[in-house]
């Protein structure tokens, strides 16, 4: 395999049908996880086989391809990234795009619980930023929601990050009847660790025990009762998500909200979703995709690797379906978070 992409007639900036080039990529390198989040998976999941997920080595053809094609960011996600069997080579990998220019960065979104053993070796090899889903610091309520006693393993996994130099933020999903109480003392322990939070409202992301709707709590609820304890300004800090956020005047830290609901985001949408199988989802609330293993599998994968990015970016729509109706969540897609990639 080269050591970088070489730049072809096919390396046109991925612009869709509404002017919004395409510069971040969300590639998930595994559907498997070693926890159980009530609200992205069920207790029982049937993982995909093997022969069906790209290997390594097809992720990075694939990932050469979108930078080829203007891509400057890639978050790993999964599942849990971490589990998949040698995916410190695929970081290493990434990480030499990023020293040779090919990249701005390579951030992961990871639940922590491998952190501990692994973050001096993914800052050696060029990870500088890591996302965290915590969404209790109650270990009976993190055990409750994740199915899994495990919560002293991502508070270590946490500390280890820091200690190794990567920068961590907190995703915290918000939900009603659960951590809807906790949310304000989350923030304060954020705070008090020097962590930036990002509060993600649930979204309707294939079939789990409960309702959605029963846990669904719109953000809009909860900002003004953390405008009881801190003052919150708008801020124009992006990261290439779709986060919005806003300063923490007293600390300046970041607090950012997510809004599938209450709030759609995709007027300036950048990114799309590649699976582990290779399928790209142009947008996370719709069920459209394109085969790209099929493309890499082929006799002549470059050519067909890049039609087939055409084709996706060509069809990609200018917004997603959720929405509360009713009090009933819409535009439900079959697929779960962790199969599509977080």
């Amino acid at each position: 395999m080269p050591d970088s992409f070489s730049h072809t007639s096919a390396s046109m900036p991925l612009r869709d049908p509404f002017g919004r080039e395409i510069t971040y990529l969300r590639l998930s390198v595994t559907d498997r996880c070693d926890l159980r989040c009530r609200y992205c998976m069920a207790e029982h999941m049937t993982f995909l086989p093997k022969p069906e997920v790209l290997t390594l080595e097809e992720m990075l053809s694939l990932s050469r391809a979108f930078m080829e094609r203007g891509v400057r960011r890639i978050r790993l996600t999964g599942g849990e990234p971490l589990v998949r069997k040698n995916i410190l080579w695929l970081i290493e990998q990434l990480g030499e795009e990023v020293k040779r220019g090919n990249l701005d960065e390579i951030t992961l979104t990871t639940n922590g619980t491998q952190l501990a053993h692994m973050a001096q070796k993914l800052a050696q090899f060029g990870l500088r930023r890591v996302n965290v889903s915590l969404d209790t610091l109650d270990p009976q309520k993190f055990a409750t929601i994740t199915r899994r006693d495990r919560l002293e393993d991502v508070l270590n996994g946490i500390k280890a990050a820091r200690d190794a130099g990567i920068r961590v933020k907190i995703n915290t999903v918000a939900l009603k009847g659960n951590n809807e109480a906790e949310l304000p003392d989350i923030l304060d322990w954020c705070i008090s660790e020097d962590l930036d939070l990002t509060l993600i409202e649930t979204m309707p992301l294939g079939e789990v025990a409960d309702a959605r709707e029963n846990h669904y709590l719109p953000l809009t609820a909860v900002l003004p009762r953390l405008e009881t304890r801190w003052k919150l300004t708008p801020s124009d800090h992006r990261t290439g998500g779709p986060a919005r956020y806003y300063t923490i005047v007293e600390t300046g830290r970041k607090l950012g909200l997510i809004t599938p609901l209450t709030g759609n985001f995709c007027d300036g949408c950048n990114r799309v979703r590649v699976t582990c199988t290779g399928r790209i989802y142009m947008c996370l609330g719709q069920d459209d995709h394109v085969d790209l293993r099929a493309a890499l599998r082929s006799d002549n994968p470059q050519a067909n690797l890049h039609s087939a990015l055409d084709r996706a970016i060509g069809a990609k729509p200018k917004g997603h379906d959720f929405a509360m109706a009713e009090g009933r969540m819409v535009g439900q897609v079959n697929r779960h978070m962790s199969h599509t990639g977080g």
